[in-house]
């Protein structure tokens, strides 16, 4: 039996500079899924042991933390300057692990206004075939957008213009960023 070499050090990456570019992207998208899908199981763990009105409080806490932690990251890992406006918004939107798991579109209907719309999305597509409800992510939206934005550019402020509980349309949920 031949012996295998050392294991890698956490982090690094050799071991995938031999993956093709469609590799590469679908680990990205596998990435992005078992991340929600994880999202999903430690909600679902902590509505079972400590209720529902428990567990969206404990998940709002949650993003307010990581979505802070996901921008900080993204703008150093990619030069997004800090008080960069929409336009270094729009670009932090598109890199975030939530643009690989679910189908979204920007919309920059103002120079001062941009609309983020999630057209799939994974979470209530999953919950529907499952016959449960919709989860009611408002609360909890609220919470990720305006401490992402907030990080991106403190000027930046966010509306919710559609989030269930609201009644789904077009998109799944839509949300206003502006100065």
């Amino acid at each position: 039996m031949e012996k295998a070499g050392p294991a890698p050090a956490a982090g690094d990456l050799d071991h995938l500079r031999e993956f093709s570019r469609e590799d590469l992207l679908k680990l990205l998208q596998v990435y992005a899924r078992n991340w929600l899908a994880h999202d999903g199981c430690w909600f679902l763990a902590a509505e079972e042991k400590l209720g529902l009105a428990a567990a969206i409080d404990l998940d709002a806490r949650s993003w307010e933390r990581f979505s802070v932690a996901e921008a900080k990251r993204l703008m150093s890992a990619f030069a997004i300057p800090e008080g960069g406006g929409l336009d270094a918004l729009e670009k932090a939107l598109w890199l975030r692990l939530h643009a690989c798991a679910n189908r979204q579109a920007v919309e920059r209907p103002a120079p001062e206004r941009l609309v983020l719309r999630t057209l799939d999305c994974r979470v209530q597509k999953a919950r529907r075939a499952k016959g449960l409800p919709d989860f009611a992510c408002k609360p909890v939206g609220i919470v990720e957008y305006s401490q992402f934005a907030k990080t991106i550019d403190p000027r930046i402020k966010v509306r919710c213009l559609a989030c269930p509980p609201d009644p789904v349309g077009d998109c799944w949920c839509a949300w206003e960023f502006f100065l």
